[in-house]
């Protein structure tokens, strides 16, 4: 037969076993919870605070730049009106359409001016690859080496931002080239 084993949980009269805390626990760990509270609190602040500034960012870049998609697309016909006025035949009586082709010209440019489109001035300068794409590489002795021999196609800039960099060709000095040569020459026999 079967034994069972009568054995009845121990009963607290409904009373639970509680931990007994001191008054002076109870302060500690209110003030800890009320620390905890306040800094997260601040943190909670100081993110939001955060987010303004970068939202505020965000929307001034939007205003300054918003347009720079429509500018772009306005490059190539400035570079068009830049050609073309290149090529127009040089007479003492400038012709009606001609001066018509001018005054566009003109107000395009103002137009670019206003909305802050600056052309970067690439000639004669460094080659600087975050306003320059170079097309190729040329000997000359007249310029220092990587200096901006000429512009293919100019660049523009957008409150200082690159819309479009310059397109150049850049000076391989055949005098600093020469010497580097004669140097590493030097360099090698010595080393022999």
């Amino acid at each position: 037969m079967e034994q069972q084993n009568n054995v009845e949980p121990e009963q607290n009269n409904g009373k639970e076993a509680i931990p007994s805390v001191t008054p002076e626990e109870e302060m500690e760990a209110l003030k800890s919870e009320k620390e905890q509270l306040k800094s997260t609190l601040q943190r909670a602040q100081a993110d939001l605070v955060n987010y303004r500034n970068r939202a505020e960012a965000e929307r001034n870049d939007l205003l300054k730049y918003g347009n720079s998609r429509l500018l772009v697309r306005l490059l190539p016909i400035l570079d068009d009106f830049n050609l073309a006025l290149d090529q127009t035949p040089n007479s003492e009586t400038p012709e009606p359409w001609l001066e018509g082709f001018r005054l566009i010209h003109r107000k395009l440019h103002s137009l670019m001016d206003s909305e802050g489109v600056t052309q970067i001035d690439a000639e004669g300068k460094s080659f600087d690859p975050s306003e320059h794409e170079a097309l190729a590489q040329q000997e000359s002795a007249d310029h220092e080496d990587g200096q901006v021999m000429s512009v293919v196609r100019d660049g523009y800039k957008l409150q200082g931002r690159v819309l479009r960099p310059a397109q150049v060709i850049v000076a391989k000095n055949t005098k600093a080239a020469k010497s580097k040569t004669k140097t590493e020459s030097y360099s090698e026999e010595k080393e022999s």
